[in-house]
């Protein structure tokens, strides 16, 4: 695997792929966008498309292979977002709160407990509407992973993530 770093995006839903862009382009950092279905993509030579299949966990499945360590994984689900951690990739939801090994055990419980609610008939509400602070906190989240990484390559060891 390569040492240079790449941001895989879960991109149907992700409301901040403007923003993956401009700091990606400003780091000279590749972005591979997948999908389920065709995408609008800027035109540059370090962002890609992957148009996968339908099938269910298609997107997650590719996303989860390319995984690594000096790999950043966007996404919202938690489940590819303890697949993406296991193989030692930094995660980041959307609103900029990093998945970590210490707390995706708690993501997967509350997934687990509002499944079981919703499976019970509840009516429960979704998760809060994206924000300003949502989309600031991402910008800042994902520059700070971006320039660890590359002082890690400067330093020739892979990073410890938080």
């Amino acid at each position: 695997m390569t040492t240079d770093p790449l941001i895989l995006v879960d991109a149907d839903a992700c409301p901040v792929k403007d923003e993956i862009y401009k700091v990606a382009l400003r780091h000279a950092v590749a972005v591979e966008i997948i999908a389920n279905s065709y995408m609008r993509v800027p035109d540059h030579p370090l962002i890609f498309r992957h148009i996968v299949s339908a099938d269910f966990d298609a997107a997650d499945d590719f996303i989860a292979e390319k995984s690594g360590p000096m790999r950043i994984v966007i996404t919202a689900d938690i489940l590819l977002a303890e697949r993406a951690l296991k193989k030692g990739a930094y995660v980041l939801a959307p609103n900029g709160k990093p998945f970590t090994e210490n707390s995706i055990g708690a993501a997967l419980a509350v997934r687990a407990i509002m499944a079981d609610l919703r499976g019970g008939g509840d009516q429960i509400g979704g998760p809060p509407p994206f924000s300003k602070q949502d989309r600031s906190r991402f910008l800042s989240s994902l520059d700070e992973i971006l320039v660890r990484l590359k002082a890690c390559l400067t330093e020739a060891t892979l990073p410890k993530r938080p």
